[in-house]
């Protein structure tokens, strides 16, 4: 199977994968200002962009706004056009169209930008402001010229099916479902939400591709390296979670040195081959980002794909 070099995101052509910048300036979640610095973030950046990868996910959440600021800052440093991805966030005190707004507004500060190219609803929640008016006033928003495509985040198939549906009596497409999705976590090829988005033409944005590591080779049951941040509170990095995914890892190994390539990179390469997916893995270091870059520029064949496929159908 030949990985097309670009892929449409809303109305535009973007590399295969992107980049998720929860890490980014966050250190509740994970280690930013102990083990990495913004440093380590503009050299992580730069690669990225190098590499031809210039889709950037962060969300107004992330390090509580300094992901989109530390973005916004790198942004200005290049001459390279950035895809901008950023989230909003459906908290219960957020109760008129005007606060959408203002949500807006908010992210457009911190990235110093006029325009934010996809937009996300971060999580299906409706409290007291219902789905009906925060899609509409988000609608409002792609009309102004603010916002150019519209995306909603860890929507089921009835809460994505809806969404859509009060976009297109709008005139707007949903362009994108954010979605857990890798080789060790696949729920949403059972539970609908794949299917669905193939039938609407949603693209499905693949958060934790790698399994927040799990899928580089990097944690074993009896390694070195033990678990931290987020990923402490993860089961799957407990000894026997890891002695549970060996047998994927062993093949992800296997196939990676047919092409010379990662545990990690051929794992990407596997879901940039699932029609209508891009992944979107972290990158807090130049040597992460490069490590993600080395997905592209290469196939899998049909018969990796399937051996892949059935030892990660039996590792979950």
């Amino acid at each position: 199977m030949t990985i097309p070099t670009t892929v449409q995101l809303g109305k535009s052509a973007i590399a295969p994968i992107g980049v998720g910048t929860w890490a980014w300036g966050d250190s509740f979640f994970w280690t930013y200002g102990k083990e990495y610095g913004e440093a380590q973030l503009v050299d992580a950046f730069n690669t990225s962009v190098d590499a031809g990868i210039t889709m950037f996910d962060t969300a107004e959440i992330y390090g509580l706004g300094e992901s989109e600021r530390i973005l916004g800052r790198l942004i200005k440093t290049r001459e390279e056009k950035i895809y901008i991805a950023t989230k909003y966030m459906p908290v219960p005190w957020r109760v008129s169209a005007k606060q959408v707004s203002d949500a807006v507004n908010a992210s457009l500060s911190r990235l110093g930008v006029e325009f934010i190219d996809l937009y996300q609803i971060h999580q299906p929640f409706s409290f007291l402001m219902g789905q009906q008016t925060l899609l509409k006033t988000l609608a409002r928003e792609v009309e102004a010229g603010r916002i150019g495509a519209l995306g909603v985040s860890n929507y089921s198939e009835s809460q994505m099916r809806e969404a859509h549906g009060t976009l297109a009596s709008l005139g707007i497409p949903l362009a994108v479902n954010q979605m857990q999705y890798s080789l060790l976590d696949r729920k949403i090829e059972s539970n609908g939400v794949l299917a669905a988005a193939r039938e609407l033409g949603v693209t499905i944005l693949a958060y934790s591709p790698i399994a927040q590591g799990l899928l580089t080779g990097k944690y074993t049951a009896n390694g070195p390296v033990v678990a931290t941040g987020a990923r402490k509170m993860d089961a799957r990095f407990k000894p026997e979670g890891l002695e549970k995914i060996q047998p994927i890892l062993t093949k992800l190994k296997e196939v990676g040195e047919k092409h010379d390539r990662t545990c990690a990179q051929v794992a990407l390469n596997w879901l940039i081959s699932q029609p209508g997916v891009i992944p979107i893995p972290g990158a807090k270091t130049a040597d992460q980002a490069a490590q993600n870059a080395g997905a592209i520029g290469w196939s899998l064949n049909d018969e990796e794909i399937g051996e892949i496929d059935r030892v990660s159908r039996a590792s979950r």
